[in-house]
């Protein structure tokens, strides 16, 4: 679906998807925190340092990122079920407008946990068949951290964030209108999300948190080749191996 009329809902395989965050929300004080622009930052630089001739972001949100990265020189295409903040196409994670690998990333932030998790696995799937090399996600993680910054001579600010143990998961959350599930909560370990991502046909090659905004955990997924090891690989950054933080 293109740009016309408002279209508030779209089929899912639990029920029918709505649009749940008003435009508005995406502008406001509250929202667009300092951690947040952090959290702009890295998805900027991760989709800058894989150098794709074509990209597609999905969820648009206030629209920073994708200005940002055309002005950079990046061919970029936006998808969002919200016509209202203005996407290049308007439409659904669950069943994208686009032909298999029609991009060389797919950027996908602070959007898969506004799915049922039933249809996570589609949503994945879609991702692996519309990306030609590599997806970028992004989501919530709850799971309670320490941060320690740390300045060591001649060496500079060091940033660490320390998992704290937990003898109990935070409940699962009853939808709110937003988030069906985050990762920490009772039922969603990193493992089974990870897990997810392996079977739809990704690699993780790297998956991290934003220091600034520690709820925002990223995944570096590299579409998988078979008859190769599914082992970590050498990142694209530097030849440095990266693993899960």
């Amino acid at each position: 679906m293109t740009k016309g009329n408002i279209d508030r809902t779209f089929k899912s395989t639990s029920k029918v998807q709505t649009i749940q965050v008003e435009p508005d929300t995406y502008f406001s004080q509250d929202y667009d925190s300092k951690g947040r622009f952090c959290s702009y930052w890295h998805q900027i630089q991760e989709c800058i340092s894989l150098k794709p001739e074509k990209m597609l972001e999905i969820g648009i949100g206030n629209g920073f990122v994708s200005k940002y990265l055309r002005e950079r020189g990046l061919n970029i295409v936006t998808l969002d079920i919200d016509m209202r903040l203005k996407p290049d196409v308007v439409g659904t994670i669950l069943d994208l407008p686009f032909g298999d690998e029609s991009f060389d990333v797919v950027l996908c932030c602070e959007v898969i946990e506004h799915l049922p998790f039933d249809d996570l696995k589609k949503a994945l799937s879609e991702i692996f068949r519309v990306s030609k090399s590599y997806a970028v996600l992004s989501t919530r993680d709850v799971s309670r951290v320490y941060r320690f910054i740390v300045m060591v001579p001649l060496i500079g600010e060091m940033k660490k964030l320390v998992p704290l143990p937990e003898l109990r998961k935070p409940a699962h959350i009853i939808f709110d209108g937003q988030h069906y599930w985050e990762i920490g909560k009772a039922g969603y370990p990193l493992r089974r999300i990870t897990k997810e991502m392996q079977k739809a046909g990704f690699q993780v090659v790297r998956t991290y948190r934003v220091f600034e905004k520690y709820r925002h955990r990223f995944f570096i997924l590299k579409k998988h080749i078979r008859g190769k090891s599914d082992m970590w690989t050498k990142a694209y950054l530097g030849g440095r191996i990266f693993g899960v933080t």
